[in-house]
């Protein structure tokens, strides 16, 4: 998964844990594919400034990601499911294991 994708699901996931001003930024740049310059012009701060802000919500983003993992057993239902074969009792389990640690 490239990185731009990781952190945007990252935002979906733990997106409300951010402070307004860095989730709005940071959904700008990750969603809108808006530049550093057209976020900085819309919200009225510096390019340095839209920047430190993306970057502080990267970090929160990673650190709420290392210790609850949600996104990352998500992933895994998802892969799961989409290759999923009903005949197969390993894939059910695999499932159910990790909608237990969720």
């Amino acid at each position: 998964m490239s990185k731009n994708l990781y952190i945007s699901a990252l935002l979906d996931v733990y997106g409300e844990f951010l402070s307004e001003k860095q989730r709005v930024i940071t959904e700008h740049y990750y969603n809108d594919d808006l530049s550093l310059a057209e976020i900085a012009e819309n919200e009225g701060i510096t390019r340095q400034g839209v920047n430190d802000l993306i970057k502080r919500a990267e970090a929160q983003l990673k650190s709420f990601e290392e210790k609850c993992h949600y996104c990352e057993n998500f992933l895994k239902l998802k892969e799961l499911s989409d290759k999923i074969d009903p005949q197969d009792n390993n894939d059910l389990k695999q499932i159910l294991n990790i909608i237990e640690i969720l």
